[in-house]
């Protein structure tokens, strides 16, 4: 059944167009992250951004959500993470801008305008983080392997370049790189499948698995990891994708019933529905603002001496560093989900529209009952995604794996790969065809979206 819903993906022309322009662009942005931004050495880059990942940093992360641009200090090595960014602080602003909160209620025009705030928003960090990456290389001077101290010796930026030409050139150019990538995102949501920018994301993780498998196949070659261990950490990995699966679907579902009501002249019987509220509403956004957060010491070590000390204390014990993670993955959950969740939003709705939930009074009780049902879902997701974020890498530590294999990477990969699943059979079911687990199996769901 499956295959037959796979064959029936490229009988209609629509969705058969659809993917091709998706996966074409997909192309042209991996394409461009092998070009290189002008006066950097790309061969001490490699080894400078291999010694980081050894000692942790933000570095890090603009190199998780770029798909290794970094590494090439390639024309896109910002990645999308500028547009992440814009996009989290715009949703923030909303429930303390008044302006933006009107702007939110408007409709389609409203969001219109929040997305262009947004784009300003990303050229200005793009244009902030293009002066402060510039800076850094430029001041790093020549980059030694300290594992094969014979081997990379160069200068990650050369002498005779100028540090006000290198540095207008570097920002420029990465400002223009995540300008474009924007641009590829958003003509992939509107003529292509799925969301772009959560694409984009998507195959730059993905592309790193190929390396990653490799790396796996070389240890087990050279006695490096026993094959009977690799067997059980992909049986766990593949666990670990299920359980992901399993609670990225999973909801809440709090029955709503409709009183009859008139409209116009017609009289509309009553109904009872239900609405539907995540386990994990907060999404990656905690464990990725977690890691920012413990990656500061780590990026502000080399400017301010006294912080190698707090690095050094935080990163000496894995079970430290783990413990603060989860309590940051936890604070930044509900903190995230109070902001963008409003239960007296929703509560006001359902009663506007002549709904109530039964056995619960109207108005303020019923944005109570909705708070605490939050408050609780909120603690089951936390724990969730300490777990996910947390196991992968105690795992990986303890086979002293050549590669790492991220909870927050395997998040966004099963969350996307879930969402455009589901588009894609959404598109077959509206022209008749039957879905991918056949005509009387179940439809595929990706993640909630919030409703507020």
């Amino acid at each position: 059944m499956a295959l037959n819903a796979i064959t029936n993906v490229f009988r209609v022309a629509e969705l058969r167009a659809r993917l091709g322009y998706t996966i074409l662009l997909l192309g042209v942005y991996r394409l461009g992250i092998f070009i290189t931004t002008p006066g950097v050495d790309r061969d001490a880059m490699n080894a400078f951004m291999r010694d980081q990942q050894q000692k942790g940093g933000l570095l890090n992360l603009f190199n998780l959500f770029s798909g290794g641009a970094l590494d090439q200090m390639s024309i896109f090595g910002l990645g999308i993470m500028p547009y992440v960014s814009a996009s989290i602080i715009m949703q923030l602003l909303a429930v303390v801008v008044p302006t933006l909160e009107r702007l939110q209620k408007e409709g389609a025009a409203g969001r219109q305008k929040i997305n262009q705030y947004t784009r300003y928003g990303t050229i200005a960090l793009s244009i902030v983080q293009g002066i402060s990456i510039s800076r850094l290389l430029y001041a790093s001077g020549r980059y030694v392997d300290p594992n094969n101290p014979t081997g990379v010796d160069k200068l990650l930026v050369p002498d005779n370049v100028d540090t006000v030409w290198f540095t207008f050139m570097t920002v420029v150019t990465l400002t223009a790189g995540t300008a474009f990538i924007m641009w590829l995102g958003e003509r992939i949501t509107e003529n292509g499948i799925g969301n772009g920018i959560s694409l984009i994301i998507f195959a730059g993780i993905v592309a790193r698995i190929p390396s990653a498998g490799q790396q796996l196949l070389t240890a087990i070659k050279t006695d490096s990891l026993a094959t009977g261990v690799a067997v059980v950490l992909l049986a766990l990995m593949i666990a670990l994708i299920a359980l992901v699966v399993f609670v990225e679907r999973g909801m809440r579902r709090i029955p709503v019933q409709y009183a009859k009501r008139m409209q116009g002249r017609q009289l509309l019987a009553g109904q009872a529905t239900y609405f539907p509220m995540k386990v994990n509403s907060a999404g990656v956004i905690p464990p990725i603002f977690a890691g920012a957060l413990l990656s500061f010491p780590a990026t502000l070590s080399s400017w301010i001496p006294s912080l190698s000390r707090v690095q050094s204390a935080i990163s000496a014990n894995a079970w430290v560093y783990n413990g603060i993670f989860v309590l940051l993955i936890i604070f930044f959950t509900y903190f995230y989900t109070s902001l963008t969740f409003r239960s007296d939003d929703v509560a006001d709705n359902i009663k506007k529209q002549g709904g109530y939930i039964p056995g619960i009074r109207p108005g303020a009780q019923t944005a109570e009952f909705i708070e605490r049902v939050l408050n609780r879902l909120s603690f089951a997701g936390a724990l969730y995604l300490s777990f996910i974020c947390v196991i992968p890498s105690v795992l990986m530590q303890g086979a002293n794996l050549p590669f790492y294999y991220g909870g927050t990477s395997l998040l966004i990969v099963v969350g996307v790969a879930l969402d455009s699943v589901q588009q894609i059979e959404q598109h077959l079911i509206t022209r008749n065809y039957e879905g991918f687990a056949g005509p009387r199996g179940p439809r595929i769901r990706g993640r909630i979206p919030r409703t507020v």
